[in-house]
C-alpha cells in the first residue's frame, strides 16, 4: 500500500522538504515567508488602523518591495535553483547567494514605511541595539566575515551536508545583507550615520572589495576547493573546475555590477538637485528671501 501513495498523491515530505506536482520546497523556508508577509500586512494594516499608527498604510511601491523580496526569499530558497545549488552546481549555488544578499535585502528595506520603523526604535533599548546593528562599521566587519566565513571551504562543505547548518548559513547570509544594505537605503534619519554623497559611494565600493578577492581565489584556482560538488554528478557539460569558476565568475562579475548600479544610483540620488539646476534659466535661480523674512534696517538709515 505505501508504494502506491507517492503516484496517487504528489505531495510527500522528506523531513522539512516537500514536493507538490514536481516543485520542491522546505517547510521552514515557507513558514519564514508567510511569517515576513502576514507580519507585514498586519502591522500595516489591522494593527496600523487599531492603534493610530499612522494615517495611511505602506505605498503601492512599499508593498511591491516587500512583498517580493518574500518573493525572491521563497524562490532563491526552494525550487530548481534550490536543487541545483544543493546537489549538482557551485554556480547555481552562487546565483541563490547574489540572490538573497544583494537583491532581496535592498527589496526589503525599501519596503518599509518610515513610521514603522520608528515605531519599532522607540524603545530605548530597541535604538541603541538598531543604532549598532546599523553602525557601517559594525555592518562591515559582520557582513565580510560571514561571507568569508562561510566560504572557507570546511564551512561551506558542513552547511551541504547538514541541512540545519545550511539554515544558519543563509540566515546569517540575510541578516548580514541588511546591515549592510541599511545605512545605503536607511528610511529614517534617526539611523542615518552616512550622508548621501562621495562617502556613502565609498562604503559600498568597499564592500566589494573582500568578496572580489574571494571571487578571484575560487575563479583563477586550479583546485576544486569543495569535495561536495567534486563528487556531484554531472548535469551539465561543466566538470567541477569548471562549474567552481563559473561560480567564481558569477560572484564576481555580477555581484560587483550589482554594487556599481548601487553606487551610480547613490550618485544621482546626490546630485539630483544640481542637475535639475543646470536646466533652470540663470534668471529663474535668484535667491528670494522668505516672505515673512523681516528684512534687517541698515545703521544710519532711517
Amino acid at each position: 500500500m505505501t508504494s502506491v501513495l507517492p503516484s496517487l498523491f504528489p505531495l510527500f515530505a522528506a523531513g522539512d522538504g516537500l514536493r507538490i506536482f514536481g516543485f520542491e520546497f522546505y517547510v521552514s523556508i515557507l513558514v519564514g515567508c508567510l511569517y515576513l508577509a502576514g507580519s507585514y500586512y498586519l502591522l500595516t494594516g489591522p494593527a496600523r488602523r487599531k492603534y493610530g499608527w499612522a494615517p495611511e498604510g505602506p505605498s503601492i511601491r512599499q508593498q511591491v518591495f516587500w512583498y517580493g523580496a518574500v518573493g525572491v526569499i521563497f524562490l532563491a530558497l526552494n525550487g530548481p535553483l534550490h536543487e541545483m545549488s544543493d546537489e549538482y552546481l557551485f554556480s547555481a549555488h552562487m546565483i541563490q547567494h547574489i540572490l538573497i544578499m544583494l537583491i532581496m535585502p535592498p527589496f526589503l528595506i525599501m519596503g518599509l514605511p518610515d513610521w514603522l520603523v520608528r515605531r519599532a526604535i522607540q524603545h530605548p533599548v530597541v535604538y541603541r541595539v538598531g543604532r549598532f546593528l546599523t553602525h557601517p562599521a559594525t555592518a562591515w566587519v559582520f557582513y565580510n566575515v560571514v561571507f568569508i566565513g562561510w566560504h572557507i571551504p570546511g564551512m561551506y562543505n558542513a552547511a551541504l551536508i547538514n541541512h540545519n547548518v545550511h539554515i544558519v548559513q543563509h540566515l546569517t547570509f540575510m541578516a548580514a545583507a541588511v546591515m549592510m544594505w541599511w545605512p545605503v537605503i536607511n528610511p529614517v534619519p534617526e539611523l542615518q550615520r552616512i550622508p548621501d554623497g562621495p562617502l556613502q559611494m565609498m562604503y559600498l565600493f568597499a564592500f566589494g572589495v573582500p568578496s572580489t578577492i574571494v571571487a578571484a581565489f575560487i575563479t583563477l584556482s586550479d583546485v576544486v576547493f569543495y569535495p561536495w560538488y567534486a563528487v556531484a554528478p554531472r548535469v551539465s557539460g561543466l566538470g567541477p573546475l569548471e562549474d567552481q569558476r563559473l561560480g567564481g565568475l558569477i560572484m564576481w562579475i555580477p555581484g560587483m555590477l550589482i554594487f556599481w548600479v548601487g553606487i551610480t544610483a547613490i550618485f544621482f540620488r546626490w546630485t539630483k538637485d544640481e542637475v535639475l539646476a543646470w536646466g533652470e534659466d540663470p534668471e529663474d535661480r535668484v535667491d528670494r528671501a522668505p516672505e515673512d523674512a523681516s528684512i534687517p534696517e541698515v545703521p544710519g538709515k532711517s
